[in-house]
């Protein structure tokens, strides 16, 4: 390019414009600082396991310069007690289930004296003789019987007082004395206002032909779950192993036996779980067994129980289903569900939704219902025969 210049003496003269001078590239430090670091820990990651390499790289004497910096981990001693218990109840389940020719269903009424339903539970029983066996514990009164399937059914029962041990000493005991047939290899547990939703085939097939066990189980960290929590359980039952559920039961045989040989839990619950102790409800009914199981063998129970109680009302008791209730959309409403329903008791009102599987597939969740007054009793002998059949 050209140009022109005014030089003294000499006037203006065309002069070439040279190319204008630019400072020298400056080099991507940052772009190779980076690709040598990622090539000395590649370097690293091939010479040393890949798991420690970063730790060699950084260090001649590999991870435990990382791990020195954190605390120790503090492992509790087991008691005597607790190790006993442990080896106890782990020799249980691991053992074969006991294999019966004639497996049979123990069916385990928890009731203060006569049960209103006897018809409608006879009809259930018809001609399925010898595939179940029938304990009452009556705690205040001997019943009088209308069905032959309850005769001479009663064990010897004991007082029984709401939210108390006392409950789960008749549990205990049901258990105890339908764990003499040998034949018997599911036990479920039912009050006196329980009645059937299925046929007789259908409840068996759904208790006999699985291998988990129907206690109903879930975390509530509300005042209802957690807040009933005791430190006194301490070490043995800490606070994120405390859990709640419904009393209603339905159990294999390996785990009737595995309730009846513990004493360590039971015996925290007997001491530390009762009502108004330490400023607190705690029912041992409501928290034990889920509670128990959650600890010895999570995965061996379904989390939810195969009896259905609403209680949609928000109050102490569930709602209680009068002769005028009783209806065929009732128990197809009660049928068809096949998620169980749990609501946590703080203030975010937690709903937990868990699908009911069995065997692998989403089946219905209910084989039974509560609570439902005598007064429906004849509603319910007529609809069980229809329902039944359709």
């Amino acid at each position: 390019m050209k140009a022109q210049t005014w030089r003294p003496g000499l006037g203006y003269m065309q002069i070439l414009m040279g190319a204008r001078h630019r400072p020298p590239l400056k080099r991507p430090i940052w772009i190779i600082v980076l690709v040598s670091l990622v090539s000395v820990l590649l370097i690293g990651a091939y010479i040393y396991p890949p798991s420690y390499a970063a730790c060699y790289v950084f260090s001649s004497r590999g991870c435990k310069v990382f791990t020195d910096w954190l605390p120790p981990v503090i492992v509790r001693e087991y008691s005597d007690e607790e190790i006993a218990a442990h080896v106890v109840i782990q020799d249980i389940l691991n053992r074969p289930p006991v294999q019966s020719e004639n497996s049979k269903i123990a069916f385990m009424f928890l009731s203060p004296g006569s049960l209103p339903f006897e018809k409608l539970w006879d009809k259930f029983f018809h001609g399925h003789e010898g595939r179940f066996s029938v304990y009452v514990h009556a705690s205040k009164e001997k019943p009088v019987h209308t069905s032959r399937y309850f005769v001479n059914s009663e064990i010897r029962s004991d007082q029984v007082a709401w939210g108390k041990i006392s409950m789960i000493d008749a549990e205990r005991r049901l258990l105890a004395n339908a764990l003499k047939d040998p034949d018997n290899q599911h036990f479920i547990l039912l009050s006196d206002s329980c009645v059937p939703l299925h046929p007789f085939d259908y409840v068996y097939n759904y208790l006999i032909y699985t291998n988990i066990s129907y206690i109903d189980c879930f975390e509530d960290p509300g005042p209802h779950g957690n807040g009933r929590y005791s430190e006194h359980m301490l070490p043995e039952i800490e606070m994120k192993d405390f859990r709640k559920g419904a009393q209603w039961f339905s159990m294999k045989r390996q785990h009737a036996l595995i309730v009846l040989a513990d004493y360590l839990y039971y015996s925290k619950f007997r001491n530390y779980c009762k009502p108004g102790m330490d400023g607190r409800n705690c029912y041992a009914d409501e928290h034990y067994l889920p509670t128990f199981f959650h600890i010895v063998d999570p995965g061996g129970i379904a989390n939810w129980s195969v009896t259905h109680v609403d209680w949609s009302e928000g109050k102490w008791h569930p709602k209680a289903y009068r002769a005028q209730d009783v209806s065929y959309g009732l128990f197809k409403n009660i049928t068809s569900i096949d998620e169980s329903f749990h609501v946590t008791s703080d203030v975010k009102r937690e709903v937990q939704l868990q699908p009911c599987m069995w065997n692998g597939r989403q089946r219905p969740c209910y084989l039974f219902a509560r609570k439902f007054y005598p007064e429906a009793l004849d509603n319910l002998l007529q609809l069980f025969s229809n329902y039944t059949t359709t």
